[in-house]
């Protein structure tokens, strides 16, 4: 029998309340989420970098429609909960975040993120009332679905010319004080930085494995505190990454060795209906 959204929403919130850290991985499309769920993963995350890949275009070049659709594909692929890398929610008003996370659970997802970059490279973060305003708006339309929908707010200021430790605590203590579910800031620096912010709020906070140099292994994070681990696009590269050196050799070597180191299809359609 089919599991409800009411049941794969408990499951992702008991995930949060388990003791210790869990590792949600991001596919890309319904075949990654297929392989992800086989080996035993208990929750999926979309990932708006890996899904603007799947169509050509670079992170935050997708459209609202196009984002939900990609997620309604990954929500269909397994039974597993599925979150939601919903960006900026596509748009600055209060009114946009909370509608587009009203359509996020209409296509099945129990979860999604709120951030507070702008797009805009000569102002990239919203000032902190209304990046505070959305996440609420947020907050406010999560919790009107029918099911407890887990809203991340994150701040993006590591990744956007505000590396300020004391300014990202302030950030996700205001977003925690909005009513979010999980606190999110990708791009802390080192493991004395992702203790601080687990230190400063009472909220589960999610780590962003995809980094080099700033990605920590999961026994780490979670003796800093840390409750979720999400792998953003590092799958979706190592898949490309793959992609890329055996299409360099057939195309430059005219060797074809990838095929002897590549995964089975016949290994590969176990994983498919």
């Amino acid at each position: 029998m089919p599991i409800s959204q009411s049941e794969k929403a408990a499951q992702f919130r008991a995930l949060h309340e388990a003791p210790g850290a869990f590792v949600i991985p991001n596919p890309w499309d319904g075949g990654s989420a297929r392989i992800l769920a086989a080996l035993g993963f208990k929750a999926l995350a979309t990932s708006s970098g890996a899904q603007a890949g799947t169509l050509g275009r670079k992170d935050g070049k997708v459209t609202r429609d196009e984002a939900l659709a990609h997620c309604r594909v990954i929500v269909n692929a397994t039974d597993l909960p599925v979150a939601a890398d919903l960006e900026k929610c596509f748009g600055d008003e209060p009114k946009v975040v909370a509608e587009t996370i009203r359509l996020a659970a209409g296509v099945g997802l129990v979860g999604g993120s709120v951030e507070d970059a702008t797009g805009d490279k000569q102002k990239p973060l919203f000032d902190h009332g209304q990046a505070t305003e959305r996440v609420a708006a947020a907050v406010e339309a999560a919790r009107k679905v029918g099911f407890p929908f887990t809203l991340t707010a994150r701040t993006e200021s590591f990744l956007r010319g505000n590396p300020n430790l004391d300014d990202v605590i302030k950030r996700l203590q205001a977003f925690e004080k909005a009513g979010a579910d999980v606190l999110m800031a990708p791009g802390l620096p080192d493991l004395a930085a992702v203790r601080a912010v687990c230190g400063a709020v009472s909220k589960p906070v999610n780590f962003m494995v995809g980094i080099k140099g700033k990605s920590f292994t999961a026994a780490e994070l979670a003796a800093a505190g840390v409750k979720r681990i999400s792998l953003a696009t590092s799958l979706y590269r190592a898949a490309m990454s793959g992609l890329l050196d055996a299409a360099r050799e057939a195309k430059d070597a005219g060797t074809f060795g990838y095929v002897e180191r590549g995964v089975p299809s016949a290994e590969l359609a176990g994983f498919m209906e």
